[in-house]
């Protein structure tokens, strides 16, 4: 017994370890300060126990190259709409898992070993960016459309266009897409924020596969 306690502390000193490495140890190693733009765009990283999804504004440009989204039913084009709200994750437990009572052992299963990848697009009116669950990060205008061409280029397309999945949605207003990448418990949704915030300029944590390490890396690199 005592055996196995040591191994169990092991494991758990382990994950702690490299939970505190992910945050802590940032990427890019390095980065060449950049001058502040006179003018920046807010976004807005959602997050929940589990999960982040990546809060855009939706402007005159923003609508325009989304407009795609449109005619499968995410209305970017309603006045009312201020925030396109866009996340990446596996697609059975994704489509499967809209709250926690729908878990079911066979989507768990393949959160934790490979999945395919989906994207979930929905909108949202006002967001309280007071919120303990909302991260705002300002990003000049480059950067700002290096992080709109990764999340476009996140989606997979045939002949040119993007693929709806079939009859996937939790609300009136949201859908799902089929994405690129595979997804699995290492390299999950988090990680996949995490890659577009880069894309940004922005620095996070080495490895952040949970939204409190991600969101802490957030405000302790920039």
């Amino acid at each position: 017994m005592k055996t196995l306690a040591q191994r169990v502390l092991a494991v758990i000193f382990a994950i702690a370890l490299i939970a505190a490495a992910g945050t802590f140890i940032p990427r890019p190693l390095f980065i060449e300060r950049q001058e502040q733009a006179a003018e920046t765009r807010r976004i807005l990283i959602l997050s929940n126990p589990i999960h982040t999804d990546i809060a855009i504004p939706l402007a005159d440009d923003t609508r325009a190259a989304f407009s795609f989204l449109a005619p499968f039913g995410v209305p970017v084009a309603e006045p009312a709409a201020e925030w396109l709200i866009i996340g990446w994750g596996g697609r059975a437990f994704y489509l499967e898992t809209p709250t926690w009572a729908d878990l079911k052992p066979l989507p768990a299963f393949r959160a934790i070993t490979l999945d395919n990848s989906v994207m979930h697009l929905d909108v949202a009116g006002g967001i309280d960016e007071g919120h303990a669950s909302v991260t705002p990060l300002a990003l000049g205008p480059a950067e700002f459309q290096h992080m709109t061409d990764f999340i476009l280029a996140s989606f997979a397309r045939k002949d040119g266009g993007v693929i709806v999945v079939p009859d996937a949605a939790y609300g009136q207003y949201d859908r799902f897409f089929e994405a690129n990448g595979y997804f699995n418990a290492f390299l999950g949704c988090n990680t996949w924020t995490a890659a577009v915030l880069r894309a940004a300029g922005l620095r996070t944590g080495l490895w952040n596969a949970l939204p409190q390490t991600l969101t802490l890396s957030l405000k302790f690199f920039n």
